[in-house]
């Protein structure tokens, strides 16, 4: 990349952007995020002069570096994709019989003119992304009225041959102890299970953290794309770190070692496409990564359309039965 050691300033400012994002602003502190967004711009702005095409993107970056991308406060959200790539949304609420779970958003909507259904992982208001905007999303941990919430209308959506459209961005099922009560496992499962079946292509996009059975529990896709500066993995680096040597502060080796970014992923089969981001992160500017996004979504659900039903679901299935080849005796 060109200007290396801009780039690795304008890491360490959002680092620091990040840190103060995560606490109740001071005037203080909302000086000091204006002063630093500020200094990014014009960071980006003198690195834009002899920059790489924007497919490019940040291509150096280490594995841990592009976790922190994922996790990046200011990144579009599922509602950002959805007022940015569709029309005519109609959210639907609740799982008939618990909740309406916040931190997952489902509705019909329609894309270029045709109708689809939607489910998004939320991290935080639409528009609002302060601490008590991102506790009412509860951080975009879903609970079993999510994922029941979220199955019940992919199945209502698949008997009506609606397209389905899967957002994926959290770090995980929430693990509270009122969600496991409520059957956390058996909601991830039944969902995986529901989703391999349900009568209408499903593509999925990886926008943020595809984080453990809380992503899998909305991306059983017959496509699954990810955003270059996406994780998608069993468990996070901080926590594998934890486990194998009893210390989160060797989550740069977790993460390089776990392969959880998409260029592994998709030379392992995992995912199917890789979406650019705008030159210095989706982060930086949502419309344009919508941009990016909607001919991926508009290619895959042609292609997806033109397969009969039982073509569909034939190749769902070897698509996951790809993923965990295994030896009879």
């Amino acid at each position: 990349m060109a200007h290396p050691e801009k780039a690795a300033l304008i890491r360490a400012i959002e680092t620091q952007l990040q840190n103060l994002a995560a606490t109740p602003h001071t005037p203080a502190q909302e000086e000091e995020i204006v002063r630093l967004q500020a200094r990014v711009k014009e960071l980006q702005s003198e690195i834009l002069g002899d920059a790489p095409p924007p497919h490019q993107g940040f291509g150096d970056l280490s594995p841990i570096e592009r976790v922190k991308l994922a996790r990046h406060p200011d990144r579009p959200y599922s509602l950002d994709f959805i007022n940015l790539l569709f029309t005519d949304f109609h959210e639907l609420h609740g799982d008939r019989r618990h909740a309406d779970d916040q931190a997952i958003v489902c509705g019909f909507a329609k894309f270029n003119g045709e109708p689809v259904f939607i489910v998004g992982q939320q991290k935080a208001n639409y528009l609002k992304r302060k601490m008590e905007d991102r506790k009412f999303r509860n951080f975009g941990m879903p609970k079993p009225e999510g994922y029941r919430k979220a199955i019940r209308l992919m199945q209502f959506a698949g008997k009506f041959g609606r397209p389905i459209i899967s957002f994926i961005d959290t770090p995980g099922a929430y693990p509270g102890i009122e969600a496991e009560e409520r059957g956390q496992g058996e909601a991830i499962a039944r969902n995986i299970i529901e989703m391999a079946r349900i009568p209408s292509p499903i593509i999925g996009v990886i926008i943020g953290e595809g984080g453990s059975g809380g992503a899998l529990a909305v991306g059983v896709c017959d496509r699954v794309n990810m955003l270059e500066n996406t994780v998608y993995s069993v468990i996070s680096p901080e926590g594998c770190a934890s486990i194998l040597w009893r210390d989160a502060a060797k989550a740069d080796k977790a993460a390089a070692a776990m392969k959880i970014t998409p260029k592994p992923l998709q030379d392992a089969g995992i995912i199917d496409e890789i979406i650019p981001e705008p030159a210095e992160g989706a982060h930086t500017d949502h419309e344009a990564t919508a941009r990016l996004v909607a001919p991926v979504i508009e290619r895959q659900l042609a292609e997806l359309q033109r397969l009969t039903l039982p073509e569909l679901l034939d190749q769902r299935y070897e698509k996951y039965r790809r993923m965990g080849p295994y030896i009879e005796e």
